[in-house]
């Protein structure tokens, strides 16, 4: 899976591209981990180029937010697809990423 990252002023921009499954979870989550660990912890996942995620993609997500969170940041996401935005109403995973339609918005009052 390919990631792109870009820095910006208070936040960082992960942008997974392709499936988001049991292959590529742990890829995402060992990112945001680095980035916390190296004092990044307000990160923004950008789930335009996700075409699939399942219940690993979805644990990566919120193992990731967990360890943000327990550095003073937060983990919020932008762009998720439909196949994305089903996946965390049936979960009810939405009430704790809750999805915003741009990255930028994603950034905003953190």
């Amino acid at each position: 899976m390919e990631i792109t990252q870009r820095n910006a002023e208070g936040y960082v921009a992960l942008a997974p591209q392709g499936r988001f499954d049991m292959v590529n979870a742990p890829v995402v989550k060992a990112r945001i981990d680095a980035l916390v660990r190296g004092g990044d912890t307000r990160i923004v996942v950008d789930l335009q180029g996700v075409s699939f995620m399942d219940s690993s993609g979805l644990g990566a997500l919120v193992g990731g937010l967990k360890t943000a969170r327990q550095a003073g940041g937060d983990v919020r996401i932008a762009h998720p697809g439909e196949q994305v935005r089903a996946v965390l109403r049936l979960t009810k995973l939405d009430r704790i990423l809750a999805p915003f339609e741009s990255v930028e918005d994603a950034s905003r009052g953190w």
